[in-house]
């Protein structure tokens, strides 16, 4: 599947966006005062050791949606990287992982690691990247293609899980990545067919088709 994503160069400042995000979370601020001014430096730290040890890597998540939208919020880190990679990193402490996603700490910053032993996640890395300018370095990030596969794969378990939070601010994202780029569409149905049972590829084509009844909603009474 080839991307047809337009690269839009925003220089999004990775360290000061996790730090507002931590800020205006009163839930960090309980049981006392929140530190949180070394969390761009930390940011920098960790961009900095995924270069010098050769650590492959692809930012995907909140980070790499707002090389695309505006408004996303975001804590954390969100990586796709191999085993064999965060092997190289054991300063990231590890406080679990199953097969296919590790969650783990650097200094005070919460890194989410999607593991490319599920092959869709292997796919997005290797064919749906592109190389971003943020203002911490060059990083490698996710088209506009690879974050709806994403978004759009993870929406049947969330849905499993009754984790309506997610599944609304998910859903939230895939709307307006659409609203704001116009993607194909079926090129992505047509990759996630590898790698979903058809019930899910067909409750996600449903939610897509609602979304997008929403977007036109919004668009004609824009123009009314």
């Amino acid at each position: 599947m080839e991307s047809l994503t337009t690269i839009i160069e925003r220089r999004v400042d990775v360290g000061k966006v996790i730090r507002n995000a931590a800020v205006f979370n009163f839930k960090n601020w309980r049981g006392g005062v929140m530190q949180a001014d070394s969390l761009p430096q930390t940011v920098r730290d960790l961009f900095q050791l995924l270069h010098e040890r050769k650590a492959d890597f692809l930012l995907v998540g909140g980070i790499a949606l707002l090389q695309y939208i505006e408004g996303r919020n975001t804590e954390d880190i969100d990586l796709i990287m191999a085993l064999s990679a965060l092997k190289k990193l054991p300063e990231i402490q590890i406080e679990k992982m199953d097969e296919y996603f590790a969650r783990g700490q650097f200094h005070e910053l919460r890194i989410d690691i999607l593991l490319t032993r599920n092959p869709l996640f292997n796919y997005v890395r290797q064919h749906c990247a592109a190389t971003h300018h943020f203002v911490e370095r060059d990083l490698p990030c996710a088209t506009v293609e690879g974050l709806l596969l994403l978004k759009l794969y993870a929406l049947p378990s969330l849905y499993r899980q009754g984790d309506f939070t997610r599944v609304g601010l998910y859903e939230n994202d895939i709307a307006t990545l659409i609203h704001a780029h116009q993607p194909q569409l079926d090129p992505l149905f047509k990759e996630l067919a590898n790698h979903m049972s058809k019930t899910d590829l067909d409750s996600v084509k449903e939610i897509v088709a609602e979304i997008q009844q929403r977007l036109q909603r919004f668009s004609e009474s824009f123009k009314s």
